[in-house]
């Protein structure tokens, strides 16, 4: 699997997520800038967590208009896959490839703790190593994680199988606990929880690195 990880000023958790596909995928991915007009020739994008830009405006709102993400979405339209983790799902969002935004955290308090994870949907290619229904432990670190749609998106996403992992407790306000959600297509995932946190047992867990091996097994 050949991947790319997209850097922009104020990530933080880029070489998390270089080492994580490293590890499981064998090969080291290529490092972005935002500031790059074209992305290589990859089989999956990483947009990693962070705080962009000192999240000025909005989280991710300046970030989405890096000359970069109109690469990325022109990816996502052809197919091919992207992953955005905390930050990179507040990208995301406001680059309108996935539905909804992400608020402020109900009572405005940042949330940094191993949270549990419902995993609804195992058929995308980034939870084929999961179980549906199985609950896994991933950590958290955010301040603007509290997910919000209009109700007939949110009864789209349910409708469509497009909630892929849900908080299995209270964690930030997100309408219906929703931690993580895919495109229509089946090619981009957003999630806030930190997959590349636990990819090994020196970490803490081993709950994250399933994410990866699907993610390799689909597009090695």
């Amino acid at each position: 699997m050949k991947s790319a990880v997209i850097v922009f000023p104020g990530s933080n958790c880029d070489r998390d997520m270089a080492v994580a596909l490293e590890r499981v995928a064998g090969s080291k991915p290529q490092m972005v800038w935002h500031g790059e007009s074209e992305l290589p020739d990859v089989d999956l994008i990483a947009l990693p967590g962070g705080f962009s830009y000192g999240d000025y405006l909005r989280t991710g709102a300046i970030a989405a208009n890096s000359p970069i993400m109109r690469a990325v979405k022109d990816a996502a339209e052809e197919g091919r896959h992207i992953l955005g983790v905390c930050n990179g799902f507040q990208m995301l969002t406001e680059a309108g490839i996935l539905p909804g935004a992400l608020l402020r955290n109900a009572g405005l308090d940042y949330v940094c703790r191993d949270v549990s994870l419902t995993v609804e949907n195992s058929g995308t290619p980034f939870t084929l190593a999961y179980e549906g229904g199985e609950t896994i432990r991933i950590p958290v670190a955010h301040h603007d994680g509290n997910y919000y749609a209009d109700e007939d998106t949110l009864n789209r996403l349910e409708d469509e199988g497009q909630i892929v992992f849900r908080y299995g407790e209270a964690v930030n306000g997100s309408q219906r606990n929703i931690a993580g959600i895919r495109n229509k297509r089946g090619n981009v995932l957003g999630m806030m929880p930190h997959p590349e946190r636990l990819v090994e047992a020196e970490l803490g867990g081993t709950d994250g690195r399933r994410l990866f091996e699907g993610l390799a097994k689909t597009l090695s």
